[in-house]
């Protein structure tokens, strides 16, 4: 060990993390201390990591992790997650960012200060690559002078916020590339509750917990997008024909825009979602290379909808994985012929257990001569009555039976 370069030593320190576990591993001897002084570039101070850091009061914390920053000069990437902390005093949260900011490219914070450190204004201009705030506000957002030439990643949790500041802190940050926005409190001009984001960069977006009368995104090299837990109008994605992955968890909308090029969509994960399928079919009917398409619990805007199973084997030659769980009524989009011959991997669920979700899964598996694999999930509650215990057995006796004619499958069962 005594031959370790110091480099070498401070990547170890570093692979540590948590700050309590640095400091002891770098009283080993006096070249472990240099290490941890001139070569630590990674720093985290987790509330869960230490349960000594729940007895200690704001005031301490702050003088603790002074002490332990102060003493490094070479720092990277700076986490700060105190949970159990109300907030932290203005003056020590920026002698922290002012004695970092020359070398540090991430920092993860979700402390309140008291008052407000405007941390988009003390990390701009800097070589900073992940931002990833909680719990503090951004105001007054300058683009011509508050730049992130460098920022690739943003997150913001439960931060108040401006749509006019969010759009001009994207326009801040031109290699942007991922963005996560949960339960922002965003504050609109007017009455009408839009918000317009344009980046021309941006690949990846996670949006939960947003509440908007209209969100309208202008993103030409948008990749993925995942809007979960929303409330929405209207959504409006404006882009170029890149987006390849779609993800709509329990979401409410009622008007929904991804753009009329959807060529490279690959996934579709929809779940907890009220759809009309010829409506939501028209947006994706033109993605050719779908090889994923899920649609998991999901409820149709017309009770006689149910999803074509034709129109899917037609428009989605490619597809591989297919998941469905939604209410089976008389209808079950049997109709037709046209095989499902790439599709590998067959999920479906249940809501209400009957006979006719077997016939569906016999259906299905007709449908799917290459199948490799099949996923049957239900919910299955504590208390049963005598008929309900039936029908389970039921169904589980005409699926051991229907298996046998498909040996060549793996079943799996996953209930709760």
């Amino acid at each position: 060990m005594e031959h370790l370069p110091v480099e070498v030593i401070g990547n170890i320190l570093s692979r540590l993390k948590a700050a309590r576990d640095v400091v002891i591993a770098s009283a080993t001897c006096k070249k472990w201390r240099e290490a941890w002084r001139n070569h630590l570039h990674t720093l985290s101070f987790n509330s869960n990591d230490w349960s000594v850091y729940h007895d200690l009061a704001p005031s301490r914390l702050e003088i603790l992790i002074t002490q332990t920053i102060f003493q490094t000069t070479a720092l990277q990437c700076l986490s700060i997650f105190m949970d159990d902390v109300d907030e932290f005093s203005a003056a020590p949260v920026i002698a922290w960012l002012m004695y970092t900011r020359d070398t540090l490219r991430q920092l993860h914070y979700n402390v309140r200060t008291t008052p407000n450190v405007n941390i988009i204004e003390k990390c701009s201009r800097q070589k900073l690559e992940v931002l990833s705030l909680a719990h503090n506000s951004v105001t007054g957002v300058e683009p011509s002078y508050q730049k992130f030439p460098c920022l690739k990643s943003l997150s913001l949790s439960y931060v108040s916020i401006s749509a006019l500041d969010l759009s001009l802190l994207l326009t801040a940050c031109p290699k942007l590339q991922n963005l996560t926005l949960i339960n922002p409190d965003i504050a609109m001009s007017d009455a009408q509750a839009i918000m317009e984001l344009n980046s021309s960069s941006l690949k990846d977006i996670y949006v939960e917990a947003v509440s908007l009368d209209k969100f309208i995104l202008e993103a030409d090299s948008i990749e993925n997008l995942h809007l979960k837990d929303c409330t929405l109008e209207a959504f409006e994605l404006i882009g170029k024909g890149s987006l390849r992955v779609l993800k709509i968890d329990d979401v409410s909308v009622l008007h929904l825009d991804i753009g009329e090029n959807t060529e490279n969509l690959q996934i579709v994960d929809v779940s907890s979602f009220t759809i009309m399928w010829p409506k939501f079919y028209n947006m994706i009917s033109k993605s050719s290379n779908l090889k994923r398409l899920r649609l998991w619990g999901v409820v149709f805007d017309d009770e006689d909808e149910v999803v074509d199973l034709e129109t899917v084997s037609v428009c989605f030659p490619r597809l591989s994985h297919l998941s469905l769980s939604y209410d089976l009524r008389d209808v079950c989009g049997l109709q037709g012929t046209s095989p499902l011959e790439n599709v590998v991997v067959l999920e479906l669920g249940w809501t209400i257990i009957s006979d006719l979700f077997s016939d569906w899964v016999a259906g299905l598996l007709e449908r799917c001569p290459n199948l490799k694999k099949l996923v049957i999930c239900g919910v299955v509650s504590e208390v049963k009555s005598h008929e309900e215990c039936q029908v389970l057995a039921s169904f589980t006796s005409s699926i051991v039976r229907l298996m046998r004619k498909y040996m060549r499958v793996e079943v799996q069962f996953e209930y709760e």
